[in-house]
């Protein structure tokens, strides 16, 4: 489904999570520089903050539609012949960001690098443009987009999101 013919509310959520998520990064940066060592060569955040700090608390409506994006999602799989099923994608969802559409990692690898893990699924931007499904949005925020794209990726990757048990 094209990002136009969705309900006008699913995209006031869009900019709500976007506004939070600002919010967010302003905290997480003046948490990162108050948790540096002086003098470390490192330079690291010390190992009890972990990435599950930089996610964005759902709100109540995000909780609520995850259901609806998984079935959505796999509708459009189905449509493109995409393999998983509602309990891989899910198990997949819950692990990554805990099912909010909102979530970025802000510390790992990728972060270094200056491409976070973004999303229900926690993909990156290169791995989102790469293998984005038609007939989604191009939003990599978009939980439909990023769930289908991931699993698009999965597929490709392991045979299936049924197949992924970790960080992919």
């Amino acid at each position: 489904m094209a990002t136009g013919s969705r309900p006008q509310s699913r995209t006031a959520r869009r900019l709500a999570a976007c506004t939070l998520a600002a919010a967010s990064l302003s905290i997480v940066a003046t948490a990162q520089a108050s948790a540096l060592v002086p003098d470390s060569s490192a330079k690291t955040l010390p190992a009890a903050v972990s990435v599950a700090a930089t996610k964005i608390a759902p709100t109540a409506a995000a909780g609520s539609d995850l259901d609806g994006w998984i079935r959505e999602a796999m509708a459009v799989m189905a449509a493109h012949g995409i393999p998983g099923s509602y309990d891989g994608i899910h198990r997949n969802i819950m692990r990554e960001s805990g099912g909010d559409p909102g979530a970025i990692n802000l510390y790992d690898s990728n972060a270094a690098a200056g491409i976070p893990s973004k999303g229900l699924l926690q993909v990156i931007d290169p791995t989102f443009q790469a293998y984005h499904v038609d007939g989604t949005s191009w939003d990599i925020w978009d939980p439909v987009a990023n769930i289908t794209a991931a699993c698009n990726y999965a597929a490709a990757r392991y045979g299936s999101m049924d197949n992924v048990d970790s960080a992919y």
